[in-house]
């Protein structure tokens, strides 16, 4: 073959070797090199090398100290080394010699061979990542060992995390909206939000009278501290000894504590015996015996029957008259824990006494003032108790009747009921109370007298007045007049008021 035959296929083996260099991928281990500083066995530097004694240094594997693992060379053409290229996947290198002698003692060059062409092909490219899909999309599994997920995907998945918690807060929000709307006020009652139930503490002032009755527990209790302004609410004591888990034992009695108190100061200043007014009872003004005394039984811890025996004779308290009505003063009245029935009327007509000699009453009269009185503590307001005293006394110089309603319900029994104008009944009873039916003044007192109202009889105001009316139930405007003409307009005018206030009790 000549040498023009031969370049080419050269060239083409060339060209192939070029490219494989070009496609070599950067090492990632250390590959073992060949040491090309020896000659190749049988080339003419070898010879001559071999010839004048300079072929000194090791061949590969020809000394312990510098073997380094090397594939055999092989000598080939470059026809050779392009087929064993192409048929081997070995990365033995190959050496490859000029074809023509002229090269003279160039070494040649070594063509390491790694791997095939397919091993360094670049890995085909993953799939673009698809956003949307359903929930079986958001849900598919994968590798969580694998850090190499590719960036879009690992946005995707940071996507589908917040729309998963978003989701989440909506629908919590929704259902926190329903149970706000709901049940909102017995969530911010239980949890303390709002307004509180309770008064501040360094608040408390003034005083406030609290009764306990027998048998009271703590629901009554609350109720009845809040009505006398000790707390702020009627239930926040009750609910104080549950949360606190107290069980107090309440003691009947009139306890003496201030208005604005916090719960837990209230149940400290009921259970502090100096707050405790001992065996304490009262007498109401305008009240009489029958509604007088079950209070007295029950709070003094006393049988009823022996506060209605200890009326029965008037003349055991130096009281000349048929009855001790009128003579109870309206009061308050503590006594000692061994007090009797007897020791707690006695104490009461004793006041009344003190009360008249004040208002400078002779003891001979005595009976006939506190008649008047308890009628003019009965049908008047405070302002007015001096006229209708001079009514009352008009009426009795020139003899007519007097005509009171307080008296003919008080003789029928239904002075208590809670209204003004009395019955038909009551105004026909012939009893010696009904002053309908009956000249002067009635038997007894009707109720007891203050000692405004005694005072107001006493000194009767100055006018020639003969009647009166409340025309207004609720203010207690009253219409005094002298015939009877102007009587009837001031009644009319208290049937108009309670036409229009129809719950007014007239």
């Amino acid at each position: 073959m000549s040498e023009r035959d031969n370049e080419t296929p050269r060239h083409d083996a060339d060209s192939r070797l070029g490219e494989l260099f070009e496609n070599l991928p950067e090492p990632t281990t250390q590959i073992p090199t060949v040491d090309n500083s020896a000659p190749a066995p049988g080339s003419r530097r070898a010879a001559r090398e071999a010839a004048s004694g300079d072929a000194t240094a090791p061949t590969n594997g020809a000394s312990g100290d510098h073997l380094q693992p090397s594939p055999v060379p092989v000598r080939a053409s470059a026809d050779e080394a392009a087929a064993a290229n192409r048929e081997s996947p070995s990365p033995t290198p190959v050496r490859d010699s000029a074809d023509s002698v002229d090269a003279g003692d160039t070494p040649t060059r070594a063509v390491p061979v790694t791997r095939p062409p397919a091993a360094s092909a670049a890995p085909a490219a993953a799939p673009e990542p698809v956003i949307g899909g359903g929930l079986d999309d958001l849900f598919a599994p994968h590798d969580d060992h694998v850090d190499a997920t590719p960036k879009k995907k690992r946005r995707k998945g940071c996507l589908i995390a917040l729309i998963i918690v978003l989701a989440i807060v909506g629908g919590l929000a929704g259902a926190g909206v329903w149970v706000a709307n709901t049940y909102g006020d017995r969530i911010s009652e239980a949890m303390g939000w709002g307004p509180s139930k309770d008064w501040e503490p360094g608040q408390a002032t003034g005083e406030a009278l609290v009764t306990i009755k027998e048998g009271d527990t703590g629901g009554p209790v609350s109720i009845a501290l809040h009505e006398a302004g000790v707390t702020k609410t009627e239930d926040v004591f009750y609910d104080y000894l549950v949360d606190e888990g107290i069980n107090p034992t309440f003691y009947p009695g009139v306890y003496r504590l201030q208005q604005k108190m916090t719960a837990e100061a209230a149940l400290a200043a009921l259970e502090d015996e100096a707050n405790k007014l001992e065996n304490t009872v009262s007498v109401g003004e305008g009240a009489t015996i029958v509604s007088s005394l079950p209070g007295m039984a029950e709070t003094l811890g006393l049988p009823l029957a022996d506060f209605e025996a200890a009326v029965k004779d008037p003349s055991q308290y130096g009281v000349d008259a048929r009855s001790l009505e009128g003579w109870l003063f309206p009061a308050v009245y503590t006594f000692d824990p061994e007090v009797t029935p007897t020791q707690v009327i006695q104490r009461m007509v004793d006041r009344t006494r003190q009360a008249l000699d004040e208002a400078g009453v002779p003891p001979e009269d005595a009976q006939r003032v506190l008649t008047i009185a308890s009628i003019i503590q009965r049908e008047g307001r405070l302002d007015d108790f001096a006229k209708v005293s001079r009514v009352i006394q008009n009426r009795l110089d020139i003899d007519m009747l007097l005509q009171m309603d307080s008296t003919a319900q008080y003789g029928y029994g239904s002075l208590h009921e809670g209204v003004v104008s009395s019955s038909k009944e009551a105004l026909e009873s012939d009893n010696e109370w009904n002053t309908y039916k009956r000249q002067g003044l009635p038997a007894t007192p009707i109720s007891s007298a203050s000692d405004a109202a005694i005072d107001a009889a006493m000194h009767p105001a100055d006018g020639p007045w003969l009647y009166f009316v409340t025309i207004n139930l609720e203010t207690g405007e009253t219409q005094f007049s002298e015939t009877m003409s102007e009587h009837e307009q001031g009644i009319e005018k208290w049937r108009a008021w309670c036409r229009e206030n129809p719950d007014a009790g007239c």
